[in-house]
């Protein structure tokens, strides 16, 4: 066994945000580090992921994941570097994805830890690209959104984790038309010019439905919703008959402290006969093997960029989380953990 550090620092939700989160409402405290249990693994994190579903968790309230506990580490995925081992199939050294980020040093179950090749991919990808979000974006328009070729499709919050993936995807599966919405100009200007969507707009600078009539002159086939809002009224107002939506987030609203006006649109999802259907990443573990054999020849390849976000020292882990939920990310948002 190695020399162990006598203690890891790790973020601990101490209030539930009302509204926007506030700094206030975490805590960054030390806890003291020990030899792992039998069956179980010394982690240190190298990165770790802040994502828009965690910003639900902190409501106390039933939902597809559990709240995070007051007063109590959060968690997430992360990836690092295994520093002490007792359990079979891992040895110091080894690199691992795993679900308690937040913290500098994770105690992880044996069972609930991959091995990740830092040969294949940077360490990072695997939080993004070929981690949880890649997934979402594959299973989300592939299975959910049962995209086909030829379809034209639209994306909101295109600059994202997710977005930026399901665009690119669409594109290199011969797609008519890709689309996507971002909040600032470069991001637009990053969709077009280095991922290759075929029109993008800043929805800061006019109305969504203005602007994406206009980019979407024959209407859209296949509208993949990061956002909610204004984001889905435009797009059932724009898909074509029998066009589909995949929800995967509505990061527009989950700040709001009061209940918020579903479209005012809705009727038209009879008349169109679209299908809106949410879309969780844990309902398609089963296309794993196929993501990661697609994905990664896309990499390989070059035909499929993805952006990330670094944020240095996990002291500004907060600052990580509060900046994405504002999108001052492009691609993945990550924290590399390490002092």
């Amino acid at each position: 066994m190695s020399v162990l550090p006598a203690s890891s620092r790790e973020w601990h939700l101490v209030a539930r945000p009302h509204g926007w989160p506030v700094p206030a409402d975490f805590a960054l405290r030390e806890t003291p580090v020990a030899e792992p249990a039998e069956g179980r693994i010394l982690v240190r994190n190298l990165h770790f992921s802040v994502d828009p579903y965690m910003r639900g968790r902190m409501n106390d309230v039933k939902s597809y994941v559990p709240p995070f506990t007051l007063d109590r580490p959060m968690d997430g995925g992360a990836v690092g570097e295994v520093i002490a081992s007792n359990a079979e199939g891992f040895a110091v050294g080894d690199h691992v994805l795993h679900g308690l980020g937040w913290r500098e040093y994770a105690d992880v179950p044996a069972q609930h830890a991959t091995k990740v090749d830092p040969e294949l991919a940077p360490l990072s990808a695997y939080l993004g690209v070929l981690g949880m979000t890649g997934l979402t974006a594959y299973a989300g328009l592939f299975e959910v959104a049962s995209f086909k070729e030829g379809d034209a499709v639209f994306v909101s919050g295109a600059a994202g984790a997710v977005g930026s993936q399901v665009g690119q995807m669409a594109r290199l599966k011969g797609a008519s038309r890709v689309i996507g919405s971002a909040g600032s100009d470069e991001k637009v200007k990053w969709l077009v010019e280095e991922l290759g969507f075929d029109a993008a707009f800043n929805y800061k600078n006019g109305p969504v439905k203005d602007q994406l009539r206009e980019a979407a002159p024959d209407g859209i086939d296949v509208y993949f919703d990061n956002v909610g809002g204004e984001h889905l009224e435009a797009a059932i107002s724009t898909l074509n008959v029998h066009g589909r939506a995949t929800i995967c987030g509505m990061i527009a609203q989950y700040n709001d402290t009061e209940p918020v006006a579903g479209p005012r649109n809705m009727a038209m999802i009879i008349g169109k006969r679209l299908r809106l259907q949410g879309v969780l990443v844990g309902d398609h573990y089963g296309m794993q093997q196929q993501f990661v054999q697609e994905v990664g020849g896309w990499l390989r390849s070059g035909e499929l960029k993805y952006g990330e976000t670094f944020v240095e020292g996990i002291e500004n882990g907060v600052d990580a989380f509060l900046g994405m939920l504002r999108g001052d990310n492009t691609g993945k948002m990550i924290v590399s953990a390490t002092r």
